[in-house]
C-alpha cells in the first residue's frame, strides 16, 4: 500500500465521519431517543475537541508539504487526534459542565423532548 492511497482513504473516512455527524445531528427529532440524543452530542463535542487540537498544531508547527514521509506521518497523527478527542469526551463522566451536556439539554427544550 503506498502512501497515497493511505492518506486518500483517510480523505474519505474523515469525510464519513463528517456527514454521519451531520445525518446523526439532523436525525434528532421527536422521534430520536434520549440515548440517540446524548450521543449525537457526544459526538459532537468529539469533533470539536479535535478541530481545536488540529488548529492548535496549526499554530506552533509549521507545516512542510514537500516531503511525501509527512503524509503518512499526518495521516497516524490526525487519527490520533481524533482518538484522544473521544478519550477526553467519554473520561468527563458526562457532568453537567460538558460541551455534550449543554448540548444535550439545548435540544431536549428546543425540540421539546
Amino acid at each position: 500500500m503506498d502512501i497515497g492511497s493511505l492518506y486518500s482513504d483517510y480523505l474519505t473516512s474523515t469525510a464519513t465521519k463528517s456527514s454521519n455527524l451531520e445525518r446523526t445531528l439532523k436525525g434528532t427529532g421527536k422521534e430520536a431517543s434520549d440515548d440517540e440524543l446524548l450521543d449525537a452530542c457526544k459526538q459532537f463535542e468529539a469533533y470539536f475537541y479535535e478541530q481545536v487540537f488540529k488548529n492548535m498544531e496549526k499554530a506552533m508547527v509549521p507545516s512542510d508539504d514537500s516531503d511525501a514521509n509527512h503524509t503518512l506521518i499526518d495521516y497516524y497523527k490526525e487519527n490520533l487526534i481524533a482518538e484522544y478527542s473521544k478519550d477526553i469526551v467519554n473520561q468527563s463522566g458526562g457532568g453537567s459542565n460538558t460541551l455534550a451536556q449543554q448540548l444535550y439539554e439545548q435540544m431536549k427544550r428546543n425540540y421539546s423532548l
